[in-house]
């Protein structure tokens, strides 16, 4: 049980981080840092079913460390880069993507052990999930970080604050959002798809900002058809009601 654990507290240690770096100025290493503390978020509870060595406490630990590292960190470090600017709608937005992401994820542990929905609908996340709400709302600073000759401004600032209350009600939504946990892949697709992967984790690693800016492109471009597969799936099983909150 400890080693689950160990992965959570320095997940909060590098969001944490990150903060204590955009205080200081130092964006790239607090993005670095946020975006490390995601990663390390999202593996503590596989980590924890692969060894056998859930438990409750864990389960706690678990949602503390996602409330700082996926609503706090990011919001912060955002406003510190440029949110300030706007003055008190920076604030505003900074506080509203927090809270929606809290809301997120407490509507979660709340009707994750749900039964009573279709077992297709547990397919798709109802609202954009958390880690990728965390990772969207920090799009600004990507830009900023390809040097392609934008400034943190006023007028950009504002635009921005528009951006993370857009991300904020993406997160509280009832968008049905593809999962992928279901996603089976054939034996003959094992090594392209292992392939592919290593590929973004390179492209990732030798060009971060520009791998993070067509991420955060694609998957905004995916809603819409997540959207219209889940309305056809409804309709061809009959349901008329909006999916249970699944993650």
């Amino acid at each position: 049980m400890v080693l689950p654990n160990l992965v959570t507290v320095l997940a909060i240690c590098a969001g944490l981080s990150g903060i204590r770096f955009a205080f200081e100025d130092r964006f790239e290493p607090a993005v670095v840092m946020v975006l490390l503390a995601a990663f390390l978020d999202g593996i503590d509870g596989r980590l924890a079913r692969m060894l056998k060595a859930t438990s409750k406490f864990g389960a706690q630990m678990d949602s503390l460390a996602d409330i700082v590292n996926f609503g706090v960190a990011p919001a912060l470090v955002l406003y510190a880069f440029l949110l300030d600017r706007a003055g008190s709608p920076g604030w505003i937005a900074a506080l509203l993507f927090t809270i929606a992401c809290g809301m997120r994820l407490a509507r979660f542990n709340v009707l994750a052990d749900d039964t009573d929905q279709p077992a297709w609908q547990t397919e798709y996340f109802v609202g954009v999930p958390a880690p990728a709400g965390a990772v969207l709302v920090m799009l600004p600073l990507y830009l900023y970080f390809l040097r392609l000759g934008l400034e943190p401004s006023r007028p950009a600032a504002f635009v921005a604050t528009g951006f993370t209350v857009l991300v904020a009600f993406l997160l509280v939504s009832r968008l049905p959002v593809y999962s992928g946990k279901s996603v089976k892949v054939p034996g003959d697709k094992v090594l392209p798809v292992i392939l592919a992967v290593v590929l973004y984790i390179l492209l990732l690693m030798a060009y971060p900002w520009y791998t993070l800016t067509a991420s955060v492109a694609g998957y905004l471009i995916f809603l819409p058809f997540s959207v219209r597969a889940y309305s056809k799936r409804a309709m061809r099983e009959g349901e008329k009601v909006p999916p249970s909150d699944i993650g």
